[in-house]
Order: structure tokens, then C-alpha cells, then sequence
């Protein structure tokens, strides 16, 4: 579904990477690796659509994405290690914009039982400006919940999460894996979602393999 050929991103005057190629299909998981510095976040986001390679093509069931443009928008779901939650809009306000913005329109019942799943009961209607960071991330995350587009590409998910959120989300990512998503992530953390039979693409060596 997701094919990456010849791709090169290049930041200022450093070249990030080049010759990158990577494939993925329904049903797999890619875990990228690298140091900081390395690319992972510009490759995300070369991935999602938010920035143009220096060089080389990325196809989306066959087709460039830049010719697909809003097709392939309504297939992703971007989430950016940086929160995108406005502290003046309570959390089922801001999950609904969020949607959205996703061309996705959810009720207002919609958003509180997904805002509940996703361990905000209790929260659901307060001002996002009193929610620790680990609670506005959650509901930036609760799209996934509510979001049945088939490529997932996560930066940093686990971040600022608590012990049983870092579950609850792995377990969010498998069902859809399971479901014939695809998901491309990159983490610091150590989370059992990476190991096993999954893909792993080290930033630098251009391989893709299996952990």
C-alpha cells in the first residue's frame, strides 16, 4: 500500500538521507530508528505529505501522492510528537475539531466515549489549559479511535504518557494492525509494539528488515 522509492531529504545544507526505499503492506507495522538528528521527523512528514523530498517518489496504492493530494489525505492520520490542542477548548472540543479537520464528523456523544476509552473520564469537558501534558496527549490520540483511515504515521506517540496509557495505546495500534492498517512510528521508549515480527528501518542503512 505504501511503497517509498529512491528518496533523499536534505535540511539546509545536510543531506539527511538519500537512496531510501522501504514497502509496506495491509497489516504492517514499520518501527524507524535513528540517533537524533538523523531524519525521522522530516521522514514522517515526507510520508504524510507535509514536506517535498529532494528526490524520489512516494506511492500510496500505486500512485504518487502528490497527484492524490486530498484522496491520500483522507487515508492518513498524522501525529506529531508537538500537541496541536488549544488550552481554551475543553477536550471534546478539541477532539472534534481535530476530526474535523480529518473530514471526519463525530457527535458530541461520540467524542466523550472515545475521550473515556482513551482514560480522560472525569475531564472530558474541562478547559485543556488545567490537563497535564500526558492528558492533552491523550486527546490528540483519541483521533486514532475515531479515525478509520488505513495509514497511521506516529512521532513520538508514547511521549509524556503514564504506564497504563502506553498500554492502552499499544493495544489501540495492534487492533489496527490487525485490521489491515498500516503503521509507520518511530519511539525512544522501549514498548513490546516494536518487538517481534515487525519491520525496523535504521535511518542510515537504507535496509528494511525484521527485529
Amino acid at each position: 500500500m505504501l511503497e517509498v522509492r529512491n528518496l533523499e531529504c536534505v535540511r539546509g545544507d545536510r543531506r539527511l538521507f538519500r537512496e531510501l526505499n522501504f514497502t509496506l503492506r495491509e497489516g504492517e507495522l514499520l518501527h524507524l530508528h535513528g540517533h537524533n538528528g538523523s531524519g525521522k521527523t522530516t521522514l514522517l512528514r515526507a510520508v504524510s505529505g507535509l514536506l517535498l523530498p529532494s528526490a524520489g517518489e512516494i506511492l500510496w496504492r500505486g500512485k504518487d501522492i502528490r497527484e492524490l493530494r486530498e484522496e491520500f489525505s483522507a487515508e492518513l492520520i498524522f501525529i506529531g510528537h508537538k500537541r496541536a490542542i488549544k488550552d481554551d477548548l475543553s477536550a471534546v472540543e478539541n477532539l472534534r475539531v481535530a476530526c474535523t479537520l480529518d473530514g471526519v464528523r463525530i457527535s458530541e456523544e461520540q467524542a466523550w466515549k472515545a475521550l473515556e476509552r482513551i482514560g480522560l473520564y472525569g475531564f472530558e469537558d474541562l478547559p485543556s489549559r488545567v490537563l497535564s501534558q500526558g492528558q492533552k496527549r491523550r486527546v490528540g490520540l483519541a483521533r486514532l479511535l475515531l479515525n478509520r483511515a488505513p495509514l497511521w504515521v506516529l512521532d513520538e506517540p508514547f511521549n509524556a504518557l503514564d504506564k497504563a496509557a502506553v498500554g492502552l495505546l499499544q493495544g489501540v495500534i495492534r487492533e489496527h494492525v490487525a485490521n489491515a492498517g498500516v503503521v509507520l512510528l518511530t519511539t525512544h521508549q522501549e514498548v513490546s509494539l516494536t518487538q517481534g515480527a515487525v519491520h525496523s528501518l535504521q535511518l542510515g542503512s537504507g535496509e528494511l528488515g525484521h527485529v
